[in-house]
Order: C-alpha cells, then structure tokens, then sequence
C-alpha cells in the first residue's frame, strides 16, 4: 500500500505536512465537511488555517486523490474515495451520506438522451431515503 507522500509524488504533488494530515483524514473514511476536516487536521498540526484546509481539498480534488460532493441542501463533503464513478445515497432526515457502487456498467454508469456533444466520463447519481436509525425514530414517533 503507498503511503501518502508516495500518493501525492505519484499525482504530481509536492509533499506538505498539510497535505499529509488532509489526506490521512479523508483517508479513514466518511463524507466530511470541511469543518470537520479542519478539527481533525487541527489534532495531527500545531496550526492550520481553514483556508489552508480549502486549498488542500482543492489540490487532491485537482489530483484525483479525493472528490467533492454537494447533496441538495447540505455543504460540500469530500471523501477520499475517487475515480470510480461511485454513488450516494443521503438520508433525508439525518443527513448521512453511504457509497453506493455504479448501478450499470462502466463509467459514467448511464447515458442522458442526449449528450448535446459533451464527451461524458461520469454521472452523479443520489438517491434519497431515511437511514435505519431514521426510520426506527419516524416508527416511534407515528406510534407515540
């Protein structure tokens, strides 16, 4: 397995302790906000600023180390799950947010009817639902 200072020279990137500690969050899994990733950072560096952290998240994207999503209604996350034209599903109650493999095929997964001339290499699918911890509360709330 590479460690993250191979990952970031095999994707053109200079190694920075920022980078490193970025990286090793999103590498330990989840669908973070930017908030989150920050605390996180802020626990493995003296001092990092969020803007800092931004500028990180944006370098990997570029990359292809990590990917940025945007559910309706929810702040930007980023994962570090990248390149494989997976997709989400968000529960309408919590907020939380699980990978779903692509549903068909190779990427992009599906074909609009019309490509309008675009060369198509992804599409981003979410499906919405009620996580089971969610459903459970919605039971008890219904029979209460």
């Amino acid at each position: 397995m590479s460690t993250g200072a191979e990952l970031l020279r095999t994707h053109g990137l200079r190694v920075t302790r920022p980078r490193l500690a970025v990286l090793e969050v999103l590498t330990a899994g989840g669908h973070l906000e930017v908030d989150e990733i920050a605390r996180q950072v802020r626990t493995r560096l003296e001092s990092v600023s969020t803007q800092a952290v931004y500028d990180v998240l944006g370098a990997l994207s570029r990359a292809g180390l990590a990917r940025r999503i945007e559910p309706a209604g929810s702040p930007a996350r980023f994962e570090a799950r990248a390149g494989d034209n997976h997709h989400h599903i968000v529960c309408r109650g919590c907020g939380a947010i699980a990978d779903v493999d692509c549903a068909a095929g190779e990427p992009p997964c599906m074909m609009p009817s019309s490509t309008h001339g675009f060369a198509l290499d992804e599409a981003e699918v979410t499906f919405w639902g009620l996580c089971p911890a969610c459903q459970t509360r919605r039971e008890a709330d219904t029979s209460a």
